[in-house]
Parts: C-alpha cells; structure tokens; sequence
C-alpha cells in the first residue's frame, strides 16, 4: 500500500508533518492574516519583472530570486518574517528564493502553490493598473461554500 519503504513511525510522522508546517503556509492562510490586518511577514513575489507586471498577489513585495542576495538586505531588517512565492506548484523558483533568504538569516516560507492557486482561489490580484478579484476555480477550491471569506479559508481545512 505505502511501496517498498515501511510505512514510517508515528515519531517519525509528527517531525515530519511539524516541520514541513514550519516551511510552509498556503494562499488562504497567506491572505487570511493578510486580510485581517494580523500579518507578522512580508509577501515577496520572487518571479521576473515580466511575471510581476502582468499580476501579483496583492500586497506583495517584489524581489527576484536573482536579486535576493543583493538587494535582501536594503529592503527587509534582520529577522523579517518572510513568505515567497513564484508562479506555481510546478516551478521551484520559490523554493530557490527561500534558500537564498534563509542563507541571509531570514526566517522564511513558502507559499505552496504560488500566484497560480492565489489567483486560482479568487484572492486578489494586483496589476499597475488596479486590483481585481478572479473567481474561484472549482478544482482548487468550493466556489460559494458557506462561511468561506469570514473563516478566511476556502475549503474549511
């Protein structure tokens, strides 16, 4: 059922699931905190000037990945809470980005799923040009589900 590996222990499981909760967060947290004023991180949009321009999450920083070791530290104090996102779940430039901060000293995360479930999702999306709200896809996500903005997430999770 679980392959060739013995399935691991309960020890083994609660590290495991433990930390990877300490290196990553989600578009409906991410924009839960954002949203109620609560938020101790800064929201950085590591992809290219392209990417950026043509949408954002909004309230999002942008720094590219290629940038992080120069600029970091001009922008951000030390100790600046930090969550990155790139474009989607099948891009690693996020988890690039991340490594480059946590090289620096930042505590940082990952937003799973990146701009692409932000948008997919029905958060906002900021452009030069203003801000708007897609709807919500309904393989990311249930679109109208009861209670689904005052809980600040989308599939009650």
């Amino acid at each position: 059922m679980f392959g060739a590996e013995p399935a691991a222990t309960r020890d083994e499981s609660i590290a495991h699931f433990r930390a990877k909760l300490a290196f990553e967060t989600d578009a409906s947290d991410v924009y839960a905190e954002l949203s109620a004023g609560t938020a101790s991180f800064v929201l950085l949009d590591t992809r290219g000037d392209a990417a950026w321009e043509q949408g954002r999450a909004a309230g999002a920083i942008h720094l590219p990945t290629a940038r992080i070791t120069s600029d970091a530290e001009a922008l951000f104090p030390a100790g600046t809470n930090i969550v990155v996102y790139c474009w989607s779940p099948g891009c690693n430039g996020s988890t690039k980005a991340a490594l480059a901060l946590a090289l620096l000293g930042y505590p940082v995360r990952e937003m799973i799923g990146g701009f692409e479930y932000w948008a997919r999702e029905g958060y906002p999306v900021q452009t030069d040009t203003g801000t708007a709200t897609r709807a919500v896809d309904e393989l990311v996500g249930p679109v109208g589900a009861p209670g689904a903005e005052v809980s600040g997430t989308r599939c009650d999770c």
